[in-house]
């Protein structure tokens, strides 16, 4: 059974400026550049007939390229933080896009997903990591921003069963080009 999920590539550029922030806090389980991306909807253990019709429905997504860009550094998870991510500017069009694929998903029979989406990169994973050594970590180097990169295509990634945190595969490609 794979294990997928719909996301964003990261630029290669803006890959090598976040691995820049690596390392200086205890307890974190950074993730290889080469797996940075901006999740778009997690779609989890499927069989094979259902990764088919997923991969189907999202053929159908018809959509403009836009413009990303990191504006931020934050954690989340609150007083027991568990991860350290780079926010997304604002942009109605990763929203949309995120919101179609939601649509999708439960046109396929999956859950809606129950959080909040908040679009970001995961940088680290936190286990014994304290809120204040979070802080501290944070203090030092946000904010951050990348320049502006364009987002031509969505992708469809698969994972192993693990903790996160890859390695990711592109199963498929969808180009944005309405």
């Amino acid at each position: 059974m794979p294990r997928l999920f719909t996301g964003l590539e990261i630029p290669a550029d803006v890959s090598q400026s976040l691995a820049t922030l690596r390392g200086g806090l205890p307890g974190a389980r950074w993730i290889d550049p080469d797996n940075y991306h901006v999740t778009l909807r997690f779609i989890g253990d499927v069989d094979d007939v259902v990764a088919h019709e997923v991969a189907s429905m999202l053929g159908r997504v018809r959509r403009h390229p836009f413009e990303l860009r990191i504006e931020d550094l934050k954690s989340f998870g609150g007083r027991k933080p568990r991860a350290v991510v780079a926010t997304i500017g604002p942009s109605q069009a990763v929203m949309e896009l995120q919101a179609e694929h939601e649509r999708l998903m439960q046109r396929v029979g999956l859950e809606p997903e129950g959080r909040k989406y908040i679009p970001h990169v995961t940088l680290a994973r936190l286990r014994e990591s304290s809120s204040r050594q979070v802080a501290d970590y944070l203090a030092v180097r946000a904010p951050f921003r990348s320049p502006s990169f364009q987002v031509a295509r969505f992708v469809l990634f698969s994972s192993r069963a693990s903790v996160g945190g890859g390695p990711y595969v592109v199963e498929a490609a969808y180009p944005l080009a309405a």
